[in-house]
């Protein structure tokens, strides 16, 4: 293989490990994200079924 087609092919392949680290990270925040929400209506829910309860 020669220095030039070395070259390219190391600089794919690093692009490549940049942009799978990325979106690893993007995936992560975005189920943190989707937990803090699912937490936030699980809460009103909670507080909404203690409310109708309490009506007759």
């Amino acid at each position: 293989m020669n220095i030039s087609a070395r070259k390219t092919t190391t600089f794919l392949m690093l692009g490549l490990l940049a942009l799978g680290l990325t979106a690893c990270n993007t995936m992560r925040g975005l189920g943190k994200d989707t937990e803090d929400a699912g937490e936030k209506i699980q809460e009103e829910a909670e507080e909404r079924g203690a409310d109708e309860a309490t009506q007759p």
